[in-house]
């Protein structure tokens, strides 16, 4: 495992080194089933294993031409998404330990759609993985305004994107959007 969790682009000898990934987006608290499918494909692809998580809670105030991002918090508590990066690492280096996978994680910020396509190009990853959202009222409504990471990522970009489903599957007569 390599760690360049510090900054939204590496420098481009890193990132050359990364050349044709698989990208995994991960969220704190995920099912390891995202990174499961993500170090499957990687592995049978022949790639290297980027693991992402995009602190919302930031957003790029201006991009050096060395490829270095400073960002900014949304919000004056900026501790806010700190400990997210600390869960993601330690799910995947206790996921991936043992695996004979190459992999690294990076933390990205701003919005997750935008944020994972532009490290794709930078990277000219094979593969795009990211998980459904979990269901309930509060996720419906937020997908809604936002939309889903996997459909934005879809219609912005050219890289196939596999969505693994997480929990229950909604049954075909059930109402997606709950009325209560």
């Amino acid at each position: 495992m390599t760690d360049e969790a510090s900054d939204q682009a590496a420098p481009a000898a890193a990132n050359e080194a990364l050349r044709g990934a698989v990208i995994v987006g991960v969220i704190p608290d995920q099912s390891t089933r995202v990174l499961g499918e993500g170090a499957r494909y990687a592995k049978l692809l022949g790639a290297p294993l980027v693991v992402v998580h995009v602190d919302v809670t930031r957003f790029v105030t201006y991009e050096d031409p060395d490829g270095y991002v400073h960002s900014a918090p949304i919000d004056l508590n900026i501790a806010a998404g700190e400990g997210d990066l600390v869960k993601v690492t330690d799910t995947a280096t206790s996921f991936l330990a043992g695996h004979d996978l190459e992999w690294s994680v990076r933390q990205l910020v701003g919005d997750p759609a935008m944020a994972i396509k532009q490290l794709a190009e930078k990277l000219d990853a094979k593969l795009i993985v990211v998980g459904t959202r979990k269901r309930g009222l509060g996720e419906s409504i937020r997908e809604f305004f936002t939309g889903s990471v996997a459909a934005r990522l879809a219609h912005r970009q050219h890289r196939s994107i596999l969505v693994v489903p997480l929990g229950e599957p909604v049954a075909d007569d059930e109402e997606i959007w709950p009325t209560a």
